[in-house]
C-alpha cells in the first residue's frame, strides 16, 4: 500500500470526523435501520425519493459506530443521489470497497457494507418486496 492508500484513509477519516449528510429527513420517502452487533455500529438511514418515485433525491444518515461504518455511510449517501432504486438494488459489497478505496478486513466488511444493506432492506420493505418490520443485522456470513 502506498501513497494512494494512505489519501483513502485520510478520506476515511474525514468523512467520519466530518460525516456528510448526517442528520434526519422529515420529509423521507422511507426510513431503515440496521445495526452490527459485533462492532456496536447502528445506522439509520432516511431517503427521499423524486416525484417519480424510483430515483433518490436524497439521503441522509445517522448514526453511531467506527470509522468504518459511518465514513461508509457519509460517502454512501452522497453517492446514491440520482441514482434509482434499481441501481441501489444492483450494489454489492465490492462497489462499496471501491467507494472506500482501501483493503477492508474480513472482520470490518460488515461495518463497511452496513449503511448500503440498510439502504437496500428500506427500499425493498419501501416496494413490497420485504417484509421486514425489523432492524437489519449485519451479523450473519453472506
Amino acid at each position: 500500500m502506498g501513497m494512494g492508500s494512505d489519501m483513502y484513509r485520510q478520506q476515511i477519516l474525514d468523512h467520519y470526523k466530518n460525516p456528510r449528510n448526517y442528520g434526519e429527513l422529515e420529509d423521507a420517502t422511507f426510513t431503515h435501520v440496521g445495526e452490527n452487533p459485533m462492532c456496536g455500529d447502528e445506522i439509520r438511514m432516511d431517503v427521499k425519493l423524486d416525484e417519480d418515485e424510483e430515483t433518490i433525491a436524497a439521503v441522509a444518515f445517522r448514526g453511531d459506530g467506527c470509522a468504518i461504518s459511518q465514513a461508509s455511510a457519509s460517502m454512501l449517501s452522497g453517492k446514491l443521489r440520482g441514482k434509482t432504486l434499481d441501481e441501489l438494488a444492483e450494489m454489492d459489497r465490492d462497489d462499496v470497497v471501491d467507494m472506500l478505496g482501501v483493503d477492508i478486513s474480513p472482520m470490518r466488511i460488515k461495518c463497511a457494507v452496513l449503511a448500503e444493506k440498510v439502504a437496500q432492506d428500506g427500499a425493498e420493505i419501501y416496494l413490497g418486496e420485504k417484509d421486514l418490520d425489523k432492524t437489519t443485522t449485519e451479523e450473519d456470513d453472506d
